[in-house]
């Protein structure tokens, strides 16, 4: 079992900066794929950004490649997104997942998630 508490949402400017940390509880932390999806209003649930258990590799939408940063500290048992230069249309509830063994960007194949963070990018 994996319990994921997201932080660090709030509102931003466009070409601001923004950094969503996941917190998760259980020992086994390390086993888990890691990833971060979001949820604009009226829209589908979507997925962001991915990491592997060691962190040695990450998967991203094309939207957000080059802007947007997946890490992990397996120590502290926390999943980064760092998020830069962002946009309106970032604007959405930031929810961090987990899985066994390797990721994937299919919402459906997480079976642990957090309750979401809101992020608003707006001037």
């Amino acid at each position: 079992q994996v319990q994921l508490e997201e932080s660090g949402g709030g509102l931003v400017q466009p070409g601001g900066s923004l950094r969503l940390s996941c917190a998760a509880s259980g020992r086994t932390f390390s086993r888990y794929a890691m990833a971060w999806f979001r949820q604009a209003p009226g829209k589908e649930r979507e997925f962001v950004a991915a990491i592997s258990w060691s962190g040695g590799s990450t998967y991203y939408k094309d939207s957000v490649k080059g802007r947007f940063t997946i890490s992990r500290d397996n120590a502290k048992n926390t999943v980064y997104l760092q998020m830069n230069s962002v946009r309106p249309e970032d604007t959405a509830v930031y929810y961090c997942a987990a899985r066994q063994n390797h990721y994937t960007d299919a919402v459906t194949s997480y079976n642990y998630w957090g309750q979401g963070t809101q992020v608003t990018v707006s001037s």
